[in-house]
């Protein structure tokens, strides 16, 4: 018994590390890295659990509901102050910061990106890379995947190229910047993956736009 209420005890330790106070509300808020650590301890105390003979099962729980919190938390952890440092890095830029589970997307519109038609890195949009390559450097556990995207106006064979140099730019330019080939891919979809209606100006000014994945680097 006295084994079983350690396991609680170590489930509710994970919960309260993951927690936070809110600065407007005051208010204690739990953060993704606790929601992680906690389905790590739960899982880890059931394999514990499964794996231990019935005179150990409880110690066994409480073994695995300690490492398996750990594994959970530590990557959840990492992701939270990822999204925080790019979140405070862009604020203003025009740039979205999207969180998917482990994902990080940033979503840059052309209108910041690149002039009309061409490949070229817009002078204003040097800064927000600047912010990029510093947050990457800090954070270097993530792979980094520049896509491109254009509207349907004109061929799809000149969007697909056009959308495949503006990634490579863009790819270009961190690699210059010291951030590893290694972690750096880059494709074009041109048109095919649109996120608005291609028949309205607002449209097809949103879905010509650059976007980088960060994701966890294959070991």
């Amino acid at each position: 018994m006295k084994k079983q209420m350690m396991v609680v005890a170590t489930l509710s330790t994970l919960m309260l590390v993951g927690c936070t106070t809110n600065p407007y509300t005051g208010e204690r808020e739990t953060g993704k890295s606790a929601l992680y650590g906690l389905g790590g301890a739960a899982a880890g105390a059931a394999i514990g659990a499964a794996t231990s003979g019935s005179d150990d099962r409880a110690k066994g729980a409480l073994i695995g509901a300690t490492v398996g919190g750990a594994a959970g938390a530590g990557y959840g952890f990492y992701v939270d102050k990822q999204e925080q440092r790019l979140r405070q890095e862009l604020q203003g830029t025009g740039v979205q910061v999207v969180r998917n589970g482990d994902n990080l997307q940033l979503v840059m519109p052309g209108n910041i990106t690149f002039a009309s038609g061409s490949a070229d890195i817009s002078s204003g949009f040097y800064p927000t890379l600047n912010s990029l390559v510093k947050v990457f450097k800090e954070f270097d556990k993530n792979g980094i995947e520049i896509i491109g995207h254009t509207d349907s106006t004109g061929s799809d064979e000149l969007n697909r190229r056009l959308s495949q140099d503006r990634a490579q730019a863009v790819a270009s330019y961190l690699s210059g910047q010291s951030i590893s080939r290694a972690r750096i891919s880059a494709m074009g979809m041109g048109p095919s993956q649109p996120i608005a209606s291609n028949n309205t100006v607002e449209g097809r000014a949103q879905n010509r736009r650059v976007e980088i994945n960060l994701r966890p680097m294959q070991q």
